[in-house]
């Protein structure tokens, strides 16, 4: 069973753009959102129903106090679940029954593949750059976001210094980064694809959001330079290109639309910054292990 985490200082529901967007979603509907208003994996997953505008119902679940309907669809217990309604045979009879479908990731792919018709694209047609986009896709899930929680989490007594969290952290982007000079030919957009907004701005958008919690809670903030303060022209080449697509992803609808209320965040992640969440990420980030 998961463990049993008092969020009596957290609201239950989303605030903000996020409780909006939840009310013009709360109807009943065959394609169900199981989320967390605070879990970023779970913004990604609506980020994507909002880019694509997939008709779907937005359900709030907290995630350490799980209804028992919710664990009979998943047993995992983790959000997001998607509620996918599929056809079954039953006697020879059609029928929907709803499956489930989980890990944020796969939840994104599944919405731009299913419903393909339906809003633009968010992996590219072509076979090589859809192939590129899943490698900065894994870059993001394995070393940015780690690297985030890793940040978050240290504290004093961790066999690693604050300053090594935030180097790491950074170089894991600077890396991203690079590869979108490298394969810019000229495309002055703000994505990561220049001008077409893909799914490897969606896997990295929530953590983009919360960078302003690291500011609030650790000693130096997230340590990005200043324009003019980097250092030497690459890497103020680097981080021109940073601020570029974070002022975009900060600014786009869909992810302005998920997100509730700054206050809220900061009271979420007050027990990342003192290490004493018992998350699932949370835990994965003390062993040194991979991510749920």
């Amino acid at each position: 069973m998961p463990a049993s985490v008092d969020t009596t200082e957290l609201p239950a529901r989303t605030t903000g753009a996020a409780a909006s967007l939840a009310a013009a979603h709360a109807a009943e509907h065959p394609l169900k959102l199981y989320g967390g208003w605070f879990c970023p994996f779970v913004q990604r997953s609506w980020i994507v129903l909002c880019e694509k505008r997939i008709a779907h119902q937005y359900v709030e679940v907290n995630p350490y106090n799980k209804d028992a309907s919710f664990l009979a669809l998943n047993p995992r217990g983790l959000v997001p679940t998607l509620g996918v309604p599929v056809s079954v045979d039953e006697n020879s009879s059609k029928k929907r029954q709803q499956r489930p479908l989980y890990e944020s990731l796969v939840v994104c792919e599944y919405l731009d593949e299913a419903h393909a018709d339906s809003g633009p694209r968010l992996l590219p047609a072509d076979p090589y750059e859809r192939a590129r986009c899943r490698l900065w896709i894994d870059h993001v899930a394995n070393k940015i976001v780690p690297g985030f929680y890793r940040f978050i989490q240290h504290t004093p007594e961790k066999e690693y210094s604050v300053e090594q969290a935030r180097e790491s952290f950074l170089g894991h982007i600077k890396t991203l980064v690079r590869e979108m000079l490298e394969d810019s030919d000229g495309n002055d957009g703000p994505w990561f694809l220049g001008d077409t907004f893909s799914l490897v701005d969606v896997a990295l958008a929530p953590w983009a959001k919360r960078l302003f919690l690291i500011d609030h809670y650790k000693p130096g903030g997230v340590g990005i330079p200043a324009e003019g303060q980097a250092g030497d022209e690459e890497e103020e080449r680097v981080w021109a290109r940073w601020r570029m697509w974070f002022d975009a992803i900060v600014a786009r609808q869909s992810v302005v639309d998920t997100w509730s209320n700054d206050d809220q965040y900061i009271a979420a992640y007050k027990r990342y910054a003192e290490d004493t969440t018992q998350s699932e990420v949370a835990k994965a980030t003390r062993k040194g292990e991979k991510l749920p």
